[in-house]
């Protein structure tokens, strides 16, 4: 595995970083209890010390899964990611802005985004309950709320920063305009951002704007949900509740199985996957710092962690970038 320093942070993380959403089971078919933990144990096993997660993933699912799976380990060496600021509880009271409605068992449930100082402390306080740790490596905002100013999500921040209940304080989904407005309060270490081979519009201005301020980028999404791994084009394989089913409709399929079948012997002729090849190249890609990977089971863990070792030469990646260049 190799490491990165994120931001101005002494944090170093795992260029893989082990994504926990599909853990928490909520849009992604049901999970498998002991698969998601096996799933965690394999990525530490295998070099992976960082695993990002939320409480919006399974109502606090997988929070909880994560800090069962890190129990008894070392936690000095291991680095959690975790954010705020999706309500579903009805504890925000009408407040925040309303983003989608989510389901549950057949339940619809609204949910807001919310990030008044208030509700970053509480759901701070549940987070380091459910993760069963008594600090958080990386907080992170995890929508923009338009109805908080983003000095007072910040000033919340920088207070936990000081009693030392996390370590360093994130963004997602920020725009350059509200990284700026942000650091005239306090300076986001990183911005967790959508990326990948489908889909890179921030290398227009927040790439640029993150080397230049020394901002973390973590990326979210690289293998566009699985549908990178080039699998869905082989067998159908969602359940009727996966959110895929939808999600995978944006893009233009016959493009992607195309690219992916033209790639693809880039990959084979290494010994390696479709989908490690897919890993790397992100994990390459100028101002970058680590990259999301989830995992449901051991042995996609395992999968994940090895697309480090995967060597690509110059030409390589020139002759990726063609490709990808015709999807334009």
């Amino acid at each position: 595995m190799q490491y990165r320093t994120l931001g101005n942070t002494d944090l170093k993380l795992s260029v893989i970083t082990h994504g926990a959403f599909a853990i928490g089971g909520n849009m992604w078919g049901g999970n498998e209890k002991q698969d998601s933990i096996n799933s965690i144990h394999a990525s530490l096993d295998h070099g992976v010390t960082s695993i990002d997660t939320a409480p919006f993933y399974g109502f606090g699912l997988s929070e909880i899964l994560v800090g069962e799976a890190i129990k008894g380990k070392d936690r000095s060496k291991i680095q959690l990611l975790t954010k705020f600021g999706l309500v579903w509880d009805g504890s925000n009271h009408g407040n925040g802005e309303f983003f989608f409605d989510a389901t549950d068992n057949g339940n619809t449930i609204p949910v807001y985004k919310y990030a008044s100082r208030e509700n970053v402390i509480k759901e701070t306080e549940e987070s380091l309950k459910r993760l069963g740790t008594d600090y958080i490596d990386l907080l992170q905002l995890h929508w923009p709320d338009a109805t908080t100013p983003i000095n007072e999500t910040m000033e919340a921040l920088e207070l936990l920063i000081q009693q030392g209940k996390i370590r360093a304080a994130g963004v997602s989904n920020y725009s350059v305009t509200q990284l700026q407005e942000a650091a005239q309060t306090l300076k986001p270490t990183s911005n967790q951002v959508s990326y990948s081979m489908l889909n890179r519009s921030i290398e227009k201005d927040l790439v640029p704007y993150a080397q230049e301020t020394h901002t973390g980028i973590i990326v979210y999404s690289p293998m566009e949900r699985g549908l990178l791994t080039g699998k869905y084009f082989k067998e159908d394989s969602l359940k009727s509740d996966d959110h895929r089913n939808s999600y995978f409709t944006q893009f233009d399929l016959e493009k992607v199985k195309t690219l992916l079948q033209t790639i693809e012997p880039v990959a084979r002729d290494k010994g390696a996957t479709l989908a490690q090849l897919v890993l790397r190249w992100t994990t390459l890609q100028p101002g970058i710092t680590v990259v999301l990977a989830g995992a449901r089971n051991a042995a996609q863990s395992i999968a994940n962690a090895e697309a480090i070792s995967l060597e690509l030469t110059a030409e390589e990646l020139q002759f990726i970038n063609q490709q990808l260049a015709g999807l334009q």
